[in-house]
């Protein structure tokens, strides 16, 4: 499977993932930062969280791994939690800003 049909369907599971504190998926979110999909299936999500303390942190980023590696292709997943750039509001999808009240 092309890498670009295994990042569509990591995108489409992804969007089943929500912070417990917020009714957003994390992709509309902002907090994918990058998806990278090797030719050999091997996936590397770096992503942030919307602020540095998020007691969910560990919870969110083995949801993200394990639902990754569930996609058809995907062999591997690294998880990387980053900081830069900060999340911002901003990152949001306009479906996301008009489901908390920001439009």
């Amino acid at each position: 499977m092309p890498e670009f049909e295994i990042e569509q369907k990591i995108v489409e599971i992804l969007k089943t993932t929500f912070d417990p504190e917020i009714p957003v998926n994390i992709y509309d979110l902002g907090l994918i930062y990058k998806i990278d999909v090797a030719d050999n299936g091997a996936t590397v999500i770096d992503m942030t969280l919307t602020a540095p303390n998020c007691p969910a942190a560990d919870f969110i980023m083995e949801d993200v791994r394990m639902k990754v590696e569930s996609v058809e292709g995907v062999t591997s997943v690294t998880v990387n939690l980053v900081f830069e750039p900060e999340w911002d509001k901003d990152m949001m999808s306009e479906e996301a800003k008009l489901e908390l009240g920001f439009l």
